[in-house]
């Protein structure tokens, strides 16, 4: 048990006394993720709490007690904040279980848990909470970790000044088109391995401290074209139609198209996986966590199979077939 763990257990162990609460046993650890933040489940006589380490210097948890607050009182189903200790980062939350929706995807099951998981991000896109705006600057900077640690840590190329317009381009025409979108509140990573199915079938949503007021097609499209797990292209246009549907039926949408909603959903799909890869690789060659990387093919084929169905986007696509394709042929998606 390390010094940070250390002083969780004892700030645990005086949060639940103050409750009238007795541990059972210690902190077990139950997972860590893509930042710098572990959990741990606590035993009680009565129930279970999950306790975050999230180290003050490297995480600001306010976001996260701040939207969990917010929401539930709004009905959006979260982990309640039992406590908080800001300026050691610290939480202790509700207890949502272990099952995550990604292990529970296959054929027979998808239909069903992917129009649940819709509904609750219709719920989620009619809250009234004060969120920072998905604005220019962070559009560009999301898209900039694809060249600085994809192409340039990563792969090590050399862009020609021709590449180099080509990628401007293509990043301001996504990025015209996601602040053109109608704006809601925005989970920013609203996926299978951030959505718990709990014991009674509810569904719970964790991992919203980036929340952000942005595009209505971003957390759609992250659900649906999941960097984790791959659909059918006619499946998931299918999903995304039943979307437009319920937004609509919740008067999210008005009377905007279905072609205009699709084209929304491909083109903030490849602004989505492109800063996905960038993280990815920077996860990798930064942080030492190597994993990532396997999930790098499956990311970047979503960007060719979109972008080659976009006259605007010729240019990108080719480029992605004729240099991008063989180097990650060469590289064959191993962490370097």
């Amino acid at each position: 048990m390390d010094d940070r763990q250390q002083s969780l257990q004892k700030w645990v162990n005086s949060t639940l006394a103050s409750n009238s609460e007795v541990p059972q046993g210690s902190l077990e650890v139950v997972s860590g993720d893509a930042s710098f933040r572990r959990y741990f489940r606590q035993s009680t006589q009565g129930c279970t709490y999950i306790a975050v380490d999230a180290p003050p210097e490297k995480e600001n948890s306010e976001p996260f007690v701040r939207i969990a607050q917010a929401w539930l009182e709004q009905g959006i189903h979260v982990p309640q904040v039992v406590q908080a200790d800001l300026e050691q980062g610290f939480m202790l939350l509700s207890d949502m279980g272990d099952q995550l929706l990604f292990p529970l995807l296959n054929e027979a099951s998808a239909e069903g848990l992917y129009h649940q998981a819709l509904d609750s991000l219709i719920g989620i896109q009619h809250t009234q909470l004060d969120l920072p705006p998905y604005d220019k600057a962070l559009l560009d900077r999301e898209m900039a970790l694809f060249t600085d640690w994809y192409l340039g840590e990563h792969l090590g190329l050399t862009l020609t000044s021709q590449e180099q317009h080509m990628l401007r381009e293509t990043f301001e025409v996504l990025r015209e088109s996601a602040l053109g979108q109608i704006q809601v509140p925005v989970h920013r990573d609203y996926h299978s391995r951030n959505i718990m199915v709990c014991e009674d079938d509810s569904l719970g949503i964790i991992d919203f401290q980036d929340a952000v007021l942005g595009p209505i097609t971003y957390d759609v499209v992250s659900l649906l074209r999941d960097c984790y797990v791959a659909w059918p292209i006619e499946q998931v246009e299918q999903w995304a139609r039943d979307y437009f549907a319920k937004a609509r039926d919740a008067g999210l949408v008005g009377a905007i198209s279905d072609e205009q909603l699709m084209l929304w959903f491909d083109w903030m799909g490849i602004q989505r996986h492109l800063k996905a890869v960038g993280i990815f690789a920077r996860l990798n060659h930064r942080d030492g966590k190597t994993g990532y990387m396997n999930d790098i093919p499956r990311t970047l084929n979503y960007i060719v199979e979109v972008s080659a169905k976009y006259s605007t986007l010729d240019e990108f696509s080719q480029w992605l077939e004729r240099r991008l394709l063989p180097e990650l042929a060469l590289s064959d998606g191993e962490p370097a």
